[in-house]
């Protein structure tokens, strides 16, 4: 099952990865300057819908 990760940067701010199952990360967020505000950006990518577009690179 895919999981959120908060971590914190060298330059102590924090990031969030988004893992999947098998630890392969999908996605990483930007840096924030709190674990809250962190914290927030993992809510809203949980809440807001999504309506990407496939793109194929050749």
């Amino acid at each position: 099952m895919s999981h959120f990760e908060i971590q914190k940067s060298s330059d102590g701010q924090f990031f969030f990865l988004l893992k999947a199952g098998n630890g392969e990360i999908i996605v990483t967020s930007e840096l924030y300057t709190s674990k809250q505000s962190c914290n927030n950006g993992i809510e809203s990518l949980k809440t807001t819908p999504t309506e990407a577009e496939v793109r194929e690179l050749t």
